[in-house]
Formats: C-alpha cells, sequence, structure tokens
C-alpha cells in the first residue's frame, strides 16, 4: 500500500507540469466484468500425481476503474476482484480467488474529442491471494464451530482480511482499451462502453510462493473485460463545480463484536480487542450540485484467539451514492449523500503453528476454518470538503474531506446461528484526500 500512496504523490506532483498545457481532459468512471485465463500448475502438477483431475482454469472478474485523459495522456485507477471456478474434492471445496488495485498510466491514438477512443496502457499495482480447500459447515451452530474450527485449510498472502494496508507484492499488466461514448439526452454527462484485453502478470519469479507452491500462475494471465460507465466531455460543461473526483479514505467505526466476543469467551478464545477501521477508495461526481458516485472499502479486525489460533473478522462494503451539495464557497463546500449497497461478512480461524507443505498438506487439510455471510446494506452520509488548488492554472485540485453517516444493514447477517446485524450498523467517521479536475 505505500507503493500506491507515492504513486499517488506523484500524480499530484504531477499538476504543474501539465498547468503549463492546454487542459483538454475528460473523466471517466466504469463497471469492469469478464474473465481471465489464470492456471494453478503447480497444484494441478501435484493432483495429477494422485490420479485426480486438474481445477478448472480461469477467473471471472468485476471491478471498476478511473481515469482521466489529459490531452493524449491517460492516468487511472482500477480495483478489481478475480473469482476462480470451484472444484470438489471429496468433502471439501476448492476455490481461489485474487484482489487488486493498479495505478494505470496509458497514451491515447485518438483525438479527446472524437467518439470513439482507442489508449493503450500499462498497470503497476498490489494484489491479494487466496486459496482454500474447506468443508462446508452451514448446519453447524456457533458453538459446535468452536468446539473444532478446523475443517480445511485457508492460504492467504497479502491478507487483506487483517487491514487493507497489508495488500503489497509488485503486479503488472500492459493492455488496449476500446471505448465508445453515446450521449443521454437530457444529461450532459456521457455513457461510455469499454473493452480491455492484455496480459496480467507478476515479474518476479516464485513472488506468490506458499507452503512450498508457486501460485505465480494464479496472477498471471490475459484478460478480456468489457465495461460501462460515465464520461464527462469537457465541452459539455461551463461551471466548476462539474467534475469526477477520486478520494482515498480511512476511518473508523463505533461498533464491536460485542455477541461473537461472548460467544468466543464462553468457549475459553480471547474476544477480539477494539473497533473495526477501514481503509477504501471513493469516487464523487458533481454536475450543478447534484452528487453520484461509488464507495468501496474494507473493516477489519484481527488478534489472537488461543495459543493455537489467530482469528479475523472482515468485511467488504460496497455502495452506489446519490446526493446534493448544499453549499459551496470559494474552497469550503459540505453536502448530503444516501447510498444502498453490499456487505459481507466473514470471520477465521488460522493455525499459528507451522503448518506442512504440500502435499502433506493437501493430505491432511484440517487446519483452519471460517464462517461467511453476505446482505444488503443503507446509509445515510454528510460531508464537509476543503480545495487546495495546485496553482490557478493546474488541471485539478487536491480535495481533503471529512465523511460521516450511519450504516444500516437490510439483510440478516449471521456467523452460523450467531445474529450480527447489530454489528453490522452504527456510525462511522473517514477522513479523505484525493484529487478533483
Amino acid at each position: 500500500m505505500r507503493f500506491l500512496c507515492v504513486l499517488l504523490v506523484l500524480w499530484m506532483s504531477l499538476g504543474p507540469v501539465w498547468a503549463q498545457e492546454s487542459k483538454n481532459q475528460r473523466s471517466s468512471l466504469h463497471f469492469l466484468t469478464g474473465s481471465s485465463g489464470a492456471n494453478i500448475r503447480d497444484f494441478n502438477e501435484m493432483l495429477a500425481t494422485k490420479g485426480l483431475s486438474p481445477l478448472r482454469k480461469g477467473y471471472n472478474t468485476f471491478g471498476m476503474s478511473y481515469q482521466n485523459r489529459f490531452n493524449d495522456f491517460i492516468l487511472g485507477l482500477e480495483v478489481v476482484h478475480n473469482n476462480g471456478p470451484t472444484s470438489s474434492f471429496r468433502d471439501y471445496e476448492i476455490d481461489y480467488r485474487s484482489s487488486r488495485v493498479y495505478f494505470n498510466v496509458g497514451y491515447a491514438f485518438t483525438e479527446l474529442d472524437q467518439t470513439f477512443q482507442l489508449v493503450h496502457y500499462m498497470s503497476l499495482g498490489v494484489g491479494y491471494l487466496n486459496f482454500e480447500m474447506l468443508k462446508d459447515v452451514g448446519d453447524k451452530s456457533l458453538s459446535e464451530f468452536l468446539d473444532n474450527p478446523a475443517h480445511g485449510f485457508i492460504i492467504r498472502q497479502n491478507d487483506i482480511h487483517k487491514g487493507t494496508l497489508n495488500m503489497g507484492g509488485f503486479l503488472t499488466e500492459i493492455g488496449f482499451q476500446l471505448g465508445y461514448h453515446l450521449n443521454i439526452p437530457g444529461w450532459e454527462e456521457s455513457l461510455e462502453l469499454i473493452s480491455k484485453v492484455g496480459y496480467s502478470f507478476s515479474p518476479f519469479e516464485d513472488a506468490w510462493n506458499n507452503r512450498g507452491m508457486s501460485f505465480d500462475n494464479i496472477q498471471s494471465g490475459a484478460f478480456v473485460r468489457l465495461g460501462a460507465g460515465i464520461t464527462l466531455p469537457q465541452e459539455n460543461f461551463f461551471y466548476r463545480d462539474a467534475s469526477l473526483a477520486a478520494h482515498f479514505f480511512y476511518g473508523s467505526h463505533f461498533t464491536k463484536p460485542n455477541a461473537l466476543n461472548a460467544a468466543l469467551e464462553a468457549q475459553g478464545y480471547r474476544a477480539l480487542a477494539g473497533r473495526p477501521s477501514n481503509m477504501g477508495l471513493k469516487i464523487l461526481g458533481e454536475n450543478r450540485g447534484r452528487l453520484y458516485g461509488v464507495d468501496l472499502y474494507n473493516l477489519s479486525q484481527h488478534g489472537s484467539a488461543s495459543d493455537r489460533y489467530s482469528h479475523s473478522l472482515n468485511s467488504v462494503r460496497v455502495y452506489g451514492n446519490l446526493g446534493k451539495k448544499l453549499y459551496e464557497g470559494r474552497s469550503f463546500e459540505w453536502g448530503v449523500l444516501g447510498g444502498v449497497g453490499y456487505g459481507n461478512l466473514r470471520y477465521t480461524m488460522s493455525n499459528q503453528a507451522e503448518q506442512a507443505h504440500f502435499p502433506s498438506l493437501f493430505e491432511e487439510p484440517d487446519q483452519d476454518g471460517d464462517l461467511k455471510d453476505w446482505g444488503f446494506m443503507a446509509k445515510p452520509e454528510v460531508y464537509v470538503s476543503y480545495l487546495m488548488p495546485l496553482s490557478q492554472s493546474a488541471v485539478f485540485d487536491i480535495v481533503g474531506s471529512l465523511y460521516a453517516g450511519y450504516e444500516m444493514p437490510l439483510s440478516r447477517y449471521t456467523l452460523a446461528d450467531l445474529n450480527m446485524k447489530k454489528y453490522m450498523g452504527g456510525p462511522y467517521l473517514q477522513l479523505g484526500v484525493g484529487i478533483r479536475p
């Protein structure tokens, strides 16, 4: 994550350079879906030696991207989550997934005001890897699960279940992007359809080696992604508040897993200490006081459950937001937002003892365990922002923001038979910094 912070500072420092050029620009927000050709080669070779069928190849991908085009130069951010196909082995289900955050730099081969866009880009980023082989424990109560939590193994590298800042490694991507934007009747924003083709890879050999097996191939493969979203053609706007901004934020939620902690202590485990913190990305669009956008953030708590187990409690939230700017001064503004979205919840118990490497781990897999659920969320939110222009002729401003809101679960969240709905809701504060073209 330190790598991404350095890139953000670099992005901001380029403002005075662009200020010497023409200010023609275009901002875009896209939602993506697609597939990739990942192959777990080493694991499949191990299965072959045992006379077992290989795992199915590939990922299903979904995510979002934010881009700014300054003349022919492209800068952007992309967050993608990749779900591998599941496979069955005896009573176990084998699954793998990966999350990645990329910083994109590219060059456009077409004029900025053309309807059709062709971009060549490369990406540098960080990632997270999860590979697991687990039994289904959906019919167990929480006390039964805690009596014997081990029902498979979970391998995580750069474990974001213990916090977004744990995301790491070094990943690269190179590709081409095709875009076509369509005017929306009555709107100044345009609808943009895009497709991306390219290749993702980890440039360092054995960078994703775990338990004596290389998972480098999970992070590598050709991909195709299709997307749709909003683009802001500069020629449509005459107001200074028409923009699409990107913010990183860090915050705290004023809730505690009291019900879970009581169950843990009753079973002889240590409670999860403190409150969940989060780090995320907010994309906020504006047009004549109307606000819209998306939030993505990751709540996490972790600690030692016993001499044998560590544990973590994690929740990812994704919101779509609409709102209104209520006041705008020279550098200060405030407004209100409302969001509806998705939230998951996952509690994991991991064996702290030194575990066997493959193939022994595959033959004796019962080491770790987890419980999970998902549902829908809603939130009202207020914000205040302070704009810090780099110069009078800079192509974007730096924005510092404070967000306060209250989350409300719309679904019944449970871990086994334990109701966690109260934990999922509650007030929060978030402090953000970003750029606004």
